[in-house]
């Protein structure tokens, strides 16, 4: 049944093909074809245990080597020293944890869209009209609708009396579509464009009708959505990919560090082999960055925290850093781009086109006849309900003083033709002051011309010429080429009460005007478009809505150029669908907006980008954008107009449904990526410190460091300081470079060559700390001179890591232009460190634990220069680089 195109023949053919009369079907043969089709519901998939999805977080490698250095740990230390396996697991079961919340998150788009179903179906079963669990309903079913109701399944319309349905979920357009069962639909229709049908979980909104169900569960366009879901790939992250690489090369890292070790303690220092394994293997769980994961989720969660106070809600974690990356932001146009809320921008009237900010009298025939032909409701609260078209009437009324509710109280309605699909008119009989009626009729201007026969210019009634006519339509084609929605506006006055039919009441009528509408973009949209072009990044458009709508948005907006030809820059659903996937990959970067799209396509063009490399970001709000949501590097949901199955399948939600909030996030999404790059450096050239400290020591059969040594800086001087850094206020100019992209990683940007010479850098201070100690001792004998030597190269390691915290603020740029104290967090947590760091060699009764002696000033001043030297070299370093223009490279 799915792959049936009903919508391309009449419904006549559609009741033979599906063996039913307009009666309905009997209730043996429902039965008969519930069994064959299934019931009306979604498939769940395959769902995997809470277990499972436990186990499947331990299959990252970066989590396997930290496991490993867990029980190596413990192994070392003969089962005395439990306290770092216990730091280690405690960060791999949290990391887990959080890895299952996210699953089962991103399960909840499907839930949701299970849902969106109606429970219950008026049907005619048995000759008769019966109420039935819309789970039941199966092709062939006869399906009555009225407004109000949920489409319970897809359905081919057999009749139609003025309906409506809106079907924003499903094609992104914001106004209802008139439905005609009569229409005869092209084979390559868009949802959009398929007059003939009606879809499941769309709403009717006006009138009524029936139809024949020709699809029910996975085989409906929701359906497809749904399987669609199921089957999106999890694009992986930037970050996590940045990460998966560290983990490999620290892997290598280690291996080498540990085969290296081993080899110098047997063959060099001959040791025995056993005692050589048990020191590489304390050396290479040295070399592990454990706090990392756990630094990094602190990281984004404080980023998530930020983003949720500039209505930016983060449902994954990872999603605060791929933000940055972002090289293409796909975006839904109805509701992010644009109002969401039809408004009228032109008005023709007494012979001149207007402005809707410019004055208008109350009087005013077009005004008048705009607010009485409408049906739309005003709550107690001042609310308008109503079809968005004729709200938007209603309010323009308002907003120029016209109050529709007053002026029918002096001219009450007294009599209508409501709109049909067929006229395209709406018509209403008002009683004035004077006793006469006046028939105010508002409709498609193609439709209401034919009908006009005289017109108003300044309060003169006066015959309509056809040189008047060609006018309209001048005027009227010059608003449509804005995307303006244009209704024109009629009226006749009448002394009795005439036949209530369009032949009489719709005809020798007086042209009053022409109104031009539309769903204006949003004011901070073009700013933010402006913002993102200048940041490197390109947004493009992707809706539902006709191409001349998306293009006029898109113009105004500054996605396309005024000069641009929509041809070469707009593409639509059903040229899409003529490419070949091999063409269109040639021609993707060509198009910044797409119209008249389905949600195959918006997975097609977002996949697109992700083949040539770009990290792509997904807005929408419908239940057709839930799928390219899923596939993008980042699916934003709509967080007041957007569905429940759209933010099941986001990363993100934004709760003010606002475009230039993403470009909010960006930045922060880029302050995250820096500060989690500065974090990576920080930790790995102290860990590289530490490792080529104790390795050379090694070699020189020097005993510079004890492990309690090691661990107390690991602990103290790693974990504030890092955690600081990846809070630090993001550095100026960072909206202005232009994104790295997927291939950027975290050793990016001179990171890596940073890492090596610090560390380096760190361990021969450090060495050279402990060489002074041993030449220029304060104490004689052995014993004596190698415990101060030994507390002097603990102190030094500390305070140059403590001190290279302040370096690591930036890459490149001089702590002096960075700034040394703006950050409260990072003074704090560097005061912290060093009072922990100190007491272990100050304070009575610690000498022993920590295996150390009490300095004088001369050891002191060793240790202070030997640490400011960090900070001098690297400052040095960075005045070189800059002057290279390395710093400039990415």
């Amino acid at each position: 049944m799915s792959e049936k195109k009903f919508f391309t023949q009449t419904g006549e053919e559609t009741l033979q093909e599906l063996s039913v009369t307009s009666k309905g079907l009997t209730s043996a043969e429902a039965e008969s074809r519930l069994e064959k089709y299934g019931k009306n519901q979604l498939d769940e998939g395959k769902k995997k245990s809470l277990l499972q999805k436990f186990l499947d977080q331990f299959k990252d490698l970066m989590i396997i080597i930290l496991i490993v250095a867990a029980i190596l740990s413990v192994v070392t230390s003969g089962g005395k020293d439990i306290s770092d396996a216990i730091i280690i697991m405690a960060v791999v079961i949290i990391n887990a944890v959080f890895g299952v919340i996210q699953e089962n998150r991103a399960e909840a788009a499907i839930d949701a869209l299970k849902e969106m179903s109606t429970p219950i179906a008026r049907v005619r079963r048995n000759g008769h009209v019966e109420e039935v669990d819309s789970t039941l309903l199966v092709p062939g079913d006869i399906v009555l609708l009225e407004a109000g109701d949920v489409v319970p399944a897809d359905m081919r319309l057999l009749t139609t009396a003025s309906l409506q349905i809106e079907e924003s979920g499903l094609t992104g357009e914001s106004v209802p579509v008139d439905k005609n069962q009569d229409a005869i639909v092209a084979d390559d229709a868009e949802v959009g464009d398929r007059v003939n049908m009606a879809y499941q979980n769309s709403n009717v909104t006006y009138g009524r009708g029936t139809g024949v169900v020709v699809a029910t569960g996975m085989n409906t366009e929701v359906g497809h959505i749904a399987h669609l879901l199921q089957n999106a790939d999890e694009t992986e992250t930037p970050l996590k990919t940045n990460l998966n690489k560290l983990s490999k090369i620290l892997t290598y890292a280690i291996l080498v560090i540990a085969a290296v070790t081993f080899a110098v303690g047997v063959f060099v220092q001959h040791q025995d082999p056993l005692e050589a394994l048990m020191t590489s293997v304390a050396l290479a769980v040295a070399a592990i960055p454990e706090g990392l994961p756990a630094i990094v989720t602190i990281v984004l969660a404080l980023g998530t925290q930020v983003l949720s106070k500039k209505n930016a809600i983060v449902r994954k974690l990872p999603a605060v850093e791929t933000l940055g990356s972002t090289e293409i932001i796909a975006s839904d146009k109805t509701g992010t781009l644009t109002m969401n809320q039809m408004t009228i921008e032109k008005v023709f009237t007494n012979g001149k086109l207007i402005d809707a900010t410019d004055e208008i009298p109350s009087d005013d025939l077009t005004l008048r006849v705009m607010n009485y032909a409408n049906d739309t409701k005003i709550s107690e609260q001042g609310k308008l309900i109503g079809d968005p078209t004729e709200t938007a009437l209603v309010q323009y009324g308002l907003d120029h003083n016209f109050d529709v509710r007053d002026a029918l109280k002096k001219e009450p309605r007294v009599g209508e033709l409501p709109f049909d699909s067929d006229r395209k008119l709406m018509s209403t009989i008002h009683k004035q002051a004077d006793g006469k009626l006046l028939i105010a009729v508002k409709g498609a201007p193609d439709q209401l011309l034919k009908r006009v026969t005289r017109k108003l210019v300044d309060g003169q009634v006066l015959p309509m010429t056809d040189a008047d006519k060609q006018e309209i339509l001048k005027i009227n084609k010059s608003l449509a080429k804005q995307a303006l929605r244009v209704l024109m506006m009629a009226y006749k006055i009448e002394d009795t009460m005439p036949e209530l039919s369009s032949e009489v009441i719709e005809n020798d009528l007086i042209f009053a005007g022409l109104v031009g509408m539309i769903d204006p973009e949003r004011k901070e949209a073009a700013d933010a478009v402006k913002v993102a072009k200048e940041a490197g990044i390109r947004p493009i458009m992707i809706t539902g809505d006709h191409q001349d709508t998306a293009e006029a948005i898109a113009i105004r907006l500054g996605i396309l150029e005024d000069n641009a030809e929509a041809d070469s820059h707009v593409l639509t659903g059903a040229q899409l669908n003529e490419m070949s996937d091999e063409e269109f990959q040639k021609a993707v970067s060509q198009y910044s907006v797409y119209a008249r799209v389905s949600p195959q396509h918006k997975v097609r063009i977002v996949k697109a980008w992700q083949n040539e490399g770009k990290v792509v970001a997904m807005t929408g709000d419908g239940v057709n954008d839930a799928p390219a949501l899923k596939t993008a590097d980042i699916g934003i949901g709509m967080g007041i107009t957007g569905t429940e199955v759209s933010k099941g399948a986001s990363d993100m939600v934004l709760a003010d449904d606002n475009f230039a909030t993403i470009i909010v996030a960006v930045e922060e999404g880029r302050k995250v990526f820096s500060n989690i790059q500065k974090t990576v450096q920080y930790l790995l050239s102290a860990n590289t410190a530490e490792v080529l400290t104790i390795f050379l020591a090694t070699l020189f059969g020097w005993d510079v460091l004890k492990p309690v040594h090691l661990l107390w800086i690991n602990l103290v001087t790693d974990t504030f300081p890092a955690i600081a850094l990846g809070v630090e206020p993001v550095e100026p100019g960072i909206m202005d470079q232009k994104p790295r992209g997927r291939k950027a990683s975290l050793f990016s940007n001179g990171v890596m060559s940073s890492i090596i010479y610090q560390g380096i850098l760190q361990a021969a201070l450090t060495l050279g700390v402990y060489w002074y100690g041993i030449k220029f001792p304060v104490h004689s004998g052995y014993d004596a001179i190698h415990a101060d030597a030994l507390t002097m190269a603990y102190a030094t390691l500390g305070l140059i890591q403590l001190v290279h915290a302040f370096n690591v603020k930036s890459v490149h740029q001089s702590l002096f232009k960075v700034g040394f104290f703006k950050s409260k967090v990072f003074n704090i947590s560097i005061l912290i460190s060093f009072v922990l760091l100190a007491i272990t060699i100050v304070v009575p009764g610690f000498n022993k634990v920590f295996h150390v002696t009490n300095l004088d000033g001369h050891q002191w001043a060793a240790v202070i220069i030997g640490s400011l030297s960090m900070f001098v070299i690297v400052e040095i370093v960075k005045a070189i680089q800059r002057a290279m223009g390395l710093d400039k490279k990415q």
